[in-house]
């Protein structure tokens, strides 16, 4: 193969990743790749540098960019604009897309409004849908027609308590391919945040609840971050199945996400501590992206062989990173990719893990012995 003049069709085999002849045309169109040299024949011919141009367009991608954003990105050169410029720009382009968020979340919402009604609220649901469709929404008597229509449908909620599994079976995406267990903890991880758009991003490796399940049974040690992360556990079904629950960082004083990071940068003994932990053990990350980051070399250097790793630490930059590392890692692992985490939803991952194994005691007098 001649690399000084591919063909379209050598091009996409020397770039990879599933980039087709169509795709390279679209990319032509955008702006994103530069326009091609024609052969004698009117052939589209390229260079190892459009290759690695194109490499690069399908790595930023991957990772989430947007094919606008990847056009802005690479078309700043080093030595044309400073760090601080295109950081600048990167900045405008990203306020504007949270902006478009923030206007589709409204909607979102609003349809959440509809969708999420039970059938206590389906005859008024009906005929507020129906009158929707007769609003004048962009005149002032409209709005306030759509503002009556929505009183209607509130003034339902006073009659009964809500029925979750009503709304979410209308919310939630089809989840038929994923096993009940599962479909039981994403419906737990949506009614603790409130937000459906989590399903999206909820990463589970195939050998995960099966491990999780094992290491439960067995009476595993639970190893937690912090000691707000412990609280929000079921400690009587923990303790029912004999599962022990360990603080990480075990300073009441610290229970924040900046608290508990700066801690474990300065103190040794928790490093220490955290490769010392028992074989088969379940790891529950809710805030510190450093204490996942650390689990993840103990990992590589197989130092450590935990049962299950639940990684949602918080950040914007070393939580993500911490998550594609636990990702790569040959360990059962659940996590939500990106920034979005917290303790309470790793709490909710195991209490949804454990409330699979056993129903809730009825009585609770024998930890009062146990705590004796």
């Amino acid at each position: 193969m001649n690399t000084a003049c591919l063909t379209i069709k050598e091009f996409t085999e020397a770039v990879g990743g599933g980039i087709t002849p169509r795709m390279v045309r679209h990319y032509h169109q955008l702006g994103l790749l530069p326009q091609a040299v024609r052969s004698l024949s009117n052939y589209r011919l390229y260079s190892q540098q459009d290759v690695i141009r194109l490499q690069r367009i399908v790595t930023l991608k991957q990772q989430g960019f947007q094919l606008n954003h990847i056009r802005h990105i690479l078309e700043v050169e080093p030595e044309a604009e400073t760090n601080q410029n295109l950081i600048g720009r990167l900045q405008q382009q990203y306020q504007a897309i949270i902006q478009q968020i923030s206007q589709l979340r409204q909607t979102a919402s609003a349809l959440e409004s509809l969708l999420g009604r039970d059938e206590h609220c389906q005859i008024i649901q009906t005929e507020v849908l129906s009158q929707i469709k007769l609003l004048e929404s962009d005149t002032q008597a409209g709005l306030g027609g759509l503002e009556q229509l929505w009183s209607q449908l509130d003034a339902e909620v006073h009659n009964h308590s809500e029925v979750f599994p009503e709304s979410l079976q209308r919310l939630l995406p089809d989840l038929s391919n994923r096993s009940e267990i599962e479909q039981h903890l994403i419906s737990q991880l949506v009614l603790a945040c409130g937000d459906v758009s989590l399903v999206s991003f909820l990463r589970l490796s195939r050998e995960a609840i099966a491990a999780s399940r094992k290491a439960l049974k067995s009476g595993c040690e639970i190893i937690v971050d912090l000691p707000t992360v412990a609280a929000a556990l079921d400690q009587t079904r923990l303790a029912h199945l004999g599962c022990l629950v360990t603080t990480l960082i075990d300073n009441s004083h610290i229970t924040t996400v900046t608290e508990a990071e700066q801690a474990f940068w300065q103190h040794q003994q928790w490093r220490e501590t955290l490769l010392q932990l028992n074989t088969g053990a379940i790891l529950v990350v809710g805030y510190a992206p450093s204490v996942l980051l650390e689990i993840c070399t103990a990992l590589k250097n197989q130092k450590i062989q935990p049962a299950l790793v639940i990684g949602m630490p918080i950040g914007f930059s070393h939580a993500p990173a911490a998550k594609r590392q636990l990702m790569e890692q040959n360990i059962p692992f659940i996590t939500i990719e990106g920034n979005l985490g917290g303790g309470l939803l790793a709490t909710t991952v195991l209490n949804a893990l454990v409330e699979s194994l056993i129903d809730k005691p009825d009585c609770h007098c024998y930890l009062k012995e146990t705590l004796v």
